[in-house]
């Protein structure tokens, strides 16, 4: 970029700084500039600080994502009848819990529900979604149409979202270079390469709850809910649903206005959980393990609880319940009838260069 260019970027730094909103349409050129690789590192940084300092309007968000999605998403064709759903959270919260929204999803997929999921390997945790897909057995590196093939035949598939394949140009050389939440973990979640209709998706603060459920409506989920997890006695939370504490969530729900209502798991018949008993283990072998000892329902405690409320919140969402309570009961269903393991299996086996390979993957962890 020309020195005249730098110093038209660095104004709009200096607007951010100063508490001026971008418009959609200015928020997308500029996120161009930084995808392209336009302007120094260093402007880049502080882009996106100022924009995350500022605080994003649902406009900018809407910006950041269309440029991600127009400019660095692969796009791929899958079967128009399906109500594709997306389970995801932004990352970067502050309490770091085992990778839930993969359980949940694989107990949603199990009751009928297709799933085209979109994540990430691990920044600030252990078991990111790519990094626990990729141990229990999935080719995580796969083209973004095998990943559209396994959501055809097994009922979920995950893009991976710093994966050259899915992401070509720019995200995973960004994103493996900030360690604080920014617009660009929020847009860049929703830059799903099969634009799911449905969506359950945790976000690292609660103020971000209603922002990011406008943008959503906005770029086009008919239905979903997003949430926040609390802890309680604590200011950490979870980009999750907590059996820790109550829930803070904004659902989407067609052409309504976006409601705001709070969970509380004793209400929905589960127990208040410590939050030490959601902790990953230090490494992603033995949480593997686990995380396979919890899909084949051989875990009866506080991860279960999680998954279950959570794996609820999505059979809600996609309309397969009439409340919460009952979406909990569906997927324990799921859970204990060995649905949920066999949906891995299948998994496994679909998104895969090497299926035999994969499954023998699996296989060794129970």
């Amino acid at each position: 970029m020309s020195v005249q260019g730098n110093k038209a970027f660095g104004a709009i730094i200096t607007r951010l700084i100063n508490k001026e909103n971008m418009t959609r349409e200015e928020t997308r050129q500029t996120f161009i500039t930084v995808l392209d690789n336009q302007t120094t590192e260093m402007q880049q940084g502080a882009f996106l600080s100022a924009l995350t300092a500022k605080g994003e309007t649902p406009e900018e968000v809407a910006g950041a994502w269309e440029a991600i999605y127009d400019l660095d998403t692969a796009k791929v064709n899958i079967k128009a009848d399906l109500d594709l759903v997306e389970n995801s959270g932004t990352g970067m919260d502050t309490f770091k819990t085992y990778n839930i929204s993969t359980a949940a999803s694989l107990i949603a997929a199990a009751g009928g529900i297709p799933m085209a999921r979109h994540g990430a390997r691990a920044i600030t945790s252990v078991c990111g979604t790519v990094d626990m897909a990729e141990a229990l057995g999935v080719d995580v590196e796969c083209t973004a149409d095998l990943v559209a093939k396994s959501i055809e035949s097994a009922g979920i598939g995950l893009f991976n979202g710093m994966s050259p394949h899915v992401h070509p140009n720019a995200l995973g050389r960004i994103l493996s270079q900030i360690h604080f939440g920014s617009t660009l973990n929020i847009a860049a979640s929703l830059a799903n390469p099969a634009l799911p209709s449905i969506g359950v998706r945790g976000v690292y603060a609660r103020e971000m709850i209603r922002p990011v459920a406008q943008v959503m409506k906005t770029i086009g989920y008919k239905n979903g809910l997003v949430l926040y997890g609390a802890i309680n006695g604590s200011d950490r939370g979870m980009d999750e649903a907590s059996v820790c504490g109550p829930t803070f969530c904004a659902r989407i729900d067609g052409n309504k206005e976006i409601e705001e209502f709070t969970l509380d798991p004793k209400a929905l018949g589960l127990e208040v959980r410590e939050c030490k008993d959601l902790v990953p283990e230090p490494e992603i072998g033995p949480e593997a393990r686990r995380f396979a000892a919890l899909m084949a329902n051989r875990d009866p405690g506080a991860r279960k609880d999680a998954a279950l409320l959570n794996a609820g919140l999505i059979y809600y969402a996609a309309g397969k319940a009439s409340g919460v309570e009952e979406g909990i009961e569906q997927a324990a269903r799921a859970l204990e009838k060995g649905k949920a393991f066999e949906t891995l299996e299948n998994w496994v086996s679909a998104q895969n260069t090497e299926p035999e390979k994969g499954l023998a993957t699996l296989h060794r962890l129970i």
